[in-house]
């Protein structure tokens, strides 16, 4: 019974040493390296809901939620929604949004191929001294989709198109912030 106990004994302490190990790793977000384009003073961005320019219904909250969560996995910064206590703040503006036919099929008269264009602007400013850190200009990203061919079976792909498309802004400006791209 003595060896038993001495081995459920020496156990529990791996379990702990394990545990205690892990914890220090425990959040919200995955730690990445530092950027080459912010200072080592920031340590928390702010990344509010962007300004949409457009006549499309919450394009805006698509492309910042996605933005958002970008920064979360790939980054070492706090990231927020508020300003109030942040180091910097990302500014974006969604400037234009088109959906252009792409393909025309003539045996059932209809377009099933589209491509959403999108236009943005960003800055990332420091948001003690207003000096901007980073600044995009004017951004424009593309995403096919194809619309069903069948009317009765017809499902709408504009939304899941938008989700790969502010996918790819996000990781597009998180390696531009990480690296220093232009």
């Amino acid at each position: 019974m003595s060896h038993r106990r001495s081995v459920v004994k020496q156990v529990g302490i791996v379990a702990i040493a394990l545990l205690a190990g892990t914890a220090p790793g425990c959040g919200y977000r995955v730690a990445g390296g530092a950027s080459r384009v912010l200072p080592p003073s920031i340590h928390t961005i702010a990344i509010p809901t962007f300004e949409n320019q457009t006549q499309t219904a919450r394009i805006e909250q698509t492309l910042t939620a996605a933005v958002l969560q970008e920064f979360l996995t790939r980054t070492r910064y706090r990231v927020q929604a508020s300003t109030a206590s942040s180091d910097a703040i990302l500014k974006g503006v969604v400037t234009s949004v088109y959906s252009s036919p792409t393909v025309y099929d003539p045996a059932i008269n209809r377009t099933t191929g589209v491509l959403l264009t999108v236009g943005l602007r960003m800055s990332l400013v420091s948001a003690t001294t207003g000096e901007t850190l980073y600044e995009t200009g004017d951004w424009t990203y593309r995403e096919p989709y194809e619309v069903s061919r069948d009317p009765d079976a017809y499902l709408a792909e504009n939304q899941p198109a938008l989700e790969r498309l502010s996918r790819q802004v996000a990781a597009s400006l998180v390696s531009t912030v990480l690296e220093g791209l232009k």
